[in-house]
């Protein structure tokens, strides 16, 4: 059963830190109210359960006497109408959902916004820009939703914009975060780079990926492999080098791309691949296998442009994870190489499959997040209601491993 005495003062509470009563911008004077059927939705239907209806009555009684809330009911029945929250009370009601529930309150959010910005106020001028901008939100009462992030980019600002050694990025990564990756996340990579650009004394040009801006402070990306697995010729010169030999795929280095002066796929089908033990696994006469591994880079971009040149009859698809990341993945490498990749093994389909059904992850507040975003995209609305509402999402790796045991 659902805890209605926290989930009651909570609706209460973010309903109103949401008006402008918070802020003191209201014009109309407003009661900050909820119904019964926001905590429970069956709370009016005839099979509605009791225990649960006597649950919301048991915890709007005990608010009322502590002087939190009122409400009032449906003439001489007991049914609740309405509650109302006791606005006088806010600060003292978060204080008892902080005590109780561990909520974070309103002040104590405050308290940490003003410590970011005392931690990074002139440190640098990106950081600088950030902080200027919470001083700004709290002059006006409100605490950024993400003030909580910022400090993430904060952390990257200050050291990308003070750095003068050259660094790969990872290293880069390890000396702000202690992980080799977590500069490479896209919440934290993106707006990072966003806001170097806005300080750069340059433009940024239309084919300059986001991040090569980190050149500039000394920092790049390790030099990179393109991995590919297939029938596949390449065309340097007067020479032709056949990949087919090879069946479990080449690395070469990116780079070498520039001296490629015609790409042949003689397979109907290429698929761009998410994570390595996928692609390793991955086998399909009439397929060529590209591995992707997270958000395309600029010479990945440049090289799958130069295959979708070449082949204008391939068909293109993408194969990840099904969840959040994995989607937005896709959403990222469609929208930069420009080619209409469709989906692979990522559906409702695999995440109903008897077989996977101990490999399925619960979804974090976060994915639920991404995945309402996702909802409103076209080409995601099915898969993302689907996660949304059974609460599930799989990595790539069973899927290719029974497929390859299929195939065998």
């Amino acid at each position: 059963m659902a805890d209605y005495a926290e989930k009651m003062l909570v609706t209460l509470v973010e309903k109103y830190r949401k008006s402008k009563k918070d802020s003191g911008s209201n014009v109309i004077a407003r009661r900050t109210k909820i119904t019964p059927a926001q905590l429970y939705k069956n709370y009016n239907k005839n099979d509605a359960d009791m225990e649960q209806i006597e649950a919301i009555h048991f915890a709007a009684r005990m608010f009322r006497q502590k002087g939190f809330l009122t409400f009032d009911t449906e003439g001489f029945s007991s049914e609740i109408r309405s509650i109302y929250l006791v606005d006088d009370k806010i600060e003292e009601v978060e204080k008892y959902l902080e005590e109780h529930y561990g909520y974070v309150s309103k002040a104590t959010k405050r308290k940490e916004a003003e410590e970011l910005i005392t931690r990074y106020e002139g440190r640098s001028p990106a950081a600088e820009e950030i902080c200027a901008e919470l001083r700004r939100a709290l002059e006006q009462n409100k605490i950024p939703a993400d003030y909580r992030q910022k400090e993430d980019w904060l952390k990257a600002l200050v050291f990308i914009e003070n750095n003068q050694k050259d660094l790969f990025l990872r290293e880069a990564s390890m000396l702000i975060f202690g992980d080799s990756k977590y500069l490479e996340n896209e919440r934290v990579l993106g707006p990072v780079c966003k806001k170097l650009w806005k300080q750069s004394e340059r433009s940024r040009m239309a084919d300059e990926m986001e991040d090569e801006i980190l050149e500039e402070y000394h920092i790049r990306r390790e030099k990179q492999k393109l991995c590919l697995k297939g029938n596949v010729t390449f065309q340097i010169g007067e020479k032709e080098f056949s990949l087919d030999v090879f069946a479990n795929g080449v690395e070469f280095y990116a780079e070498d791309l520039s001296r490629m002066e015609k790409i042949r796929v003689h397979t109907s089908k290429f698929m761009t691949v998410e994570n390595r033990t996928s692609w390793l696994r991955m086998r399909d006469p009439e397929t060529t296998f590209f591995y992707l591994g997270g958000y395309t880079t600029r010479l990945q971009r440049d090289f799958l442009k130069k295959v979708y040149e070449d082949n204008p009859e391939l068909a293109f698809m993408h194969f990840g994870d099904i969840d959040a990341g994995g989607l937005y993945i896709h959403e990222h490498l469609c929208r930069i190489t420009g080619i209409p990749f469709t989906l692979y093994r990522m559906s409702p389909g695999e995440l109903s499959d008897e077989r996977f059904q101990s490999c399925l992850h619960m979804l974090t507040e976060e994915d639920r997040v991404r995945l309402q975003s996702l909802k409103k995209k076209e080409g995601y609305r099915q898969l993302a209601a689907y996660m949304l509402e059974n609460n599930r999402k799989l990595e790539q790796e069973i899927i290719s491993y029974y497929e390859d045991n299929d195939r065998a």
